[in-house]
């Protein structure tokens, strides 16, 4: 967990705002069903596979795959800069990520994204910091950090969680 007091808060205040301008549906699905802040950020450690949603120029959506860090309270994710979501996220920043685990979990995200390595222009104040994140995470061997991926933040303006048997996913987190 890397969560500052505030971030939690801030993600407490989201998933509660996220949750109470939802639909009657979902709300019946999710209420008893959730978790807090502090609870998802002890169970999203590490990476984990995100279903990442785009928009073509044409409005068509595209669903593909990502290594996801819940970092903060945010999701951060790359590719490769001549990835199609690279030029989908670059002339429409809008996306929605979900991360599923079976039957166990579910964090459904919308929001915006933020470029953290452009090559055009200067990285994200805490860009330094993610990357020695990152290549503590995947080794650092080589790989060309600035040039070869893009990295970025989701900025959500709604989440939520469905989580069943939130002591399963706790338990589960500490072995």
């Amino acid at each position: 967990m890397r969560e500052t007091p505030e971030e939690l808060k801030e993600l407490q205040a989201l998933l509660e705002a996220s949750l109470s301008r939802s639909t009657s549906h979902l709300r019946s699905i999710v209420t008893e069903r959730t978790m807090t802040a502090g609870q998802l950020t002890r169970i999203l450690t590490g990476m984990r596979v995100l279903a990442l949603s785009t928009v073509t120029a044409k409005g068509e959506p595209r669903i593909s795959g990502a290594d996801g860090h819940f970092l903060h309270g945010k999701w951060h994710f790359g590719t490769a800069r001549d990835a199609a979501k690279a030029r989908h996220l670059a002339a429409r920043p809008a996306a929605s990520v979900a991360h599923l685990s079976g039957e166990d979990l579910g964090v459904f995200t919308h929001g915006t994204v933020e470029i953290l390595n452009p090559l055009d222009g200067e990285p994200a104040a805490d860009w330094p910091d993610l990357l020695a994140y990152l290549k503590d995470f995947y080794g650092d061997d080589g790989f060309d950090w600035h040039n070869d991926v893009v990295y970025y933040r989701l900025h959500p303006h709604w989440m939520t969680v469905y989580a069943p048997d939130v002591d399963k996913l706790i338990a589960a987190s500490r072995s």
